[in-house]
């Protein structure tokens, strides 16, 4: 018997899940293939930024978020002498997403929530201890063969298949498409342990830049501790034992008798990229697409982002109200942003990696005069999106639009933040009006389709503003109308009486006629 469905995955970890959810969001049926009999009981990942704590919560997964991550908004660099050399972000205060900047989780509790909404929608089938062992496309749909964990085959029939099978996958190898590979091998010691009683560090995440040994130091969920130790090149990797673990771990005081050793291993941190993301009706994502740094702490987020992309384009095009080919805009759009982390990650590594004393000396002195002048080292600039499916003349096209924390008017008045109160996926906003107004009937029953939600900011708006994000960003870029994507990202801006329809019509030419780099 061939089981049948709209998307199977191949990957049941958080892009995989992810991908299932806002997949079956939109109405679709999927099917999962995971080969792990069982979920990972160990920690992994340790952290996701704002913009993939939005993503989640369009995922229906707020409330398990606020009340299951440790939030870090700040994230200093100090010297071997305990000198705060940069200090990024400031305290309790918010991004322009409306979640901390830093999210610090468990991520055995992070993909346990992830399952738990799977199985309240009820239209995502999940198939454990189930091997993927053949990918044969058809016409119109793919057939995938696989064994379960008894070795029994068992058959499937999608429109789509997408890869989110990790580092190791088995659909990436099956596509045989070029890899880029900058060369990057380096070996972290992970420990990850839960400290005594409800001890507080402060601050969450910082790194010791100490050119005896580099250490990273972060939050690992609510009530966890995760160090990285960089192995130095005189280590053999059976050198750092347990009992290595415990003495590296003494200067902060963490012993046997008052700290729980949960998990260590020594990584290998990569960087690499899949340059094709796509063949026919066969994808990538996460990890089966991209390897990060540990730097910059991206590798989960990517995957989350990679997430929220393709499903909304996916959704669009098994709708019907997109050609095929939106999906080749996926890798275009998504590789540059990856090229531009791995790239982030590296120059933040290679500053803070230093080993020879004389070059750290160097360092500490430029960062400590900048810090006594009063000059705050920038924030990396945030990496951009490839050219894709936006208003491609815009400056402010691909920019992660703000969601403000507003109050809904009339008789409930529920306050909360704006995609939970106002709506989600397209997004119309007016700077004044309500741009429906001025849209054509035709307009407004194409928009409808989309499932698209209209709205103003200003006097008479159906929500009152409780941070002004919204009224800034359109102070900054001048527009009347803004068009944003269901991944948040600003499809284009518009100026004018017929702001609204210059954004549609420039939207519907892209979902018919995509822009294709090379083309």
């Amino acid at each position: 018997m061939i089981e049948r469905c709209d998307v199977a995955i191949a990957g049941y970890g958080p892009t995989g899940q992810t991908l299932a959810i806002l997949l079956a969001q939109r109405g679709w049926r999927v099917t999962v293939i995971e080969r792990w009999p069982r979920p990972h009981p160990m920690p992994r990942a340790v952290h996701f930024d704002h913009e993939v704590a939005r993503i989640f919560q369009s995922a229906g997964l707020g409330d398990a978020l606020r009340d299951g991550v440790e939030p870090a908004y700040t994230n200093e660099w100090r010297n071997a002498r305990g000198e705060t050399l940069l200090c990024f972000g400031r305290e309790g205060e918010p991004s322009s997403s409306g979640w901390p900047e830093s999210n610090m989780v468990h991520q055995p509790d992070l993909e346990r929530a992830l399952d738990q909404r799977v199985r309240a929608l009820g239209t995502i089938a999940v198939r454990r201890g189930c091997e993927l062992v053949e990918i044969e496309p058809k016409a119109e749909r793919v057939r995938l063969r696989a064994r379960d964990s008894l070795g029994e085959p068992r058959e499937l029939e999608a429109r789509y298949l997408v890869g989110c099978d990790g580092a190791h996958s088995f659909v990436r190898r099956w596509l045989q498409v070029p890899v880029e590979d900058l060369g990057v091998a380096l070996d972290w010691l992970v420990v990850d342990v839960i400290t005594p009683g409800n001890e507080r560090w402060k601050p969450v995440n910082w790194q010791l830049c100490d050119p005896e040994r580099p250490v990273m130091l972060s939050s690992g969920g609510p009530g966890r501790r995760r160090f990285e130790f960089m192995r130095l090149p005189h280590e053999s990797p059976e050198s750092l034992d347990e009992r290595a673990i415990w003495q590296l771990l003494a200067r902060w005081r963490l012993a046997e008798e008052n700290t729980i050793l949960e998990r260590h291993a020594l990584y290998t941190y990569r960087a690499r990229w899949a340059e094709i993301w796509r063949r026919g009706r066969v994808l990538l994502a996460g990890e089966s697409a991209h390897l990060l740094p540990l730097f910059g702490a991206q590798g989960l987020g990517a995957g989350i982002r990679d997430a929220a992309t393709l499903a909304w384009k996916l959704d669009l095009v098994l709708a019907g109200r997109a050609v095929d080919a939106l999906l080749d805009t996926y890798g275009q759009e998504r590789i540059p942003h990856v090229r531009s982390l791995v790239a982030m990650g590296l120059s933040l590594g290679r500053m803070m990696c230093l080993t020879d004393p004389v070059e750290a000396a160097a360092r500490d002195a430029q960062l400590l005069a900048l810090s006594d002048a009063g000059q705050l080292q920038p924030l990396p600039a945030p990496p951009v999106m490839g050219p894709g499916t936006t208003q491609s003349d815009d400056r402010y096209a691909g920019e992660l639009f703000p969601q403000a924390r507003v109050r809904a008017r009339g008789p409930r008045k529920r306050e909360g933040l704006f995609d939970d109160v106002v709506g989600r996926g397209w997004l119309l906003l007016g700077a004044d009006g309500d741009p429906v107004r001025t849209l054509a009937a035709q307009e407004r029953a194409v928009f409808t389709s989309l499932g698209g939600v209209t709205a103003h900011v200003g006097p008479g708006a159906p929500f009152e503003e409780r941070d002004g994000r919204l009224r800034r960003f359109f102070e900054r870029t001048g527009a009347h109308v803004v068009l944003v994507r269901p991944d948040f990202r600003v499809f284009g801006t518009a100026k004018g009486d017929r702001a609204a329809s210059t954004l549609l019509r420039a939207l519907e030419r892209e979902l018919q006629s995509p822009s294709i780099v090379g083309d």
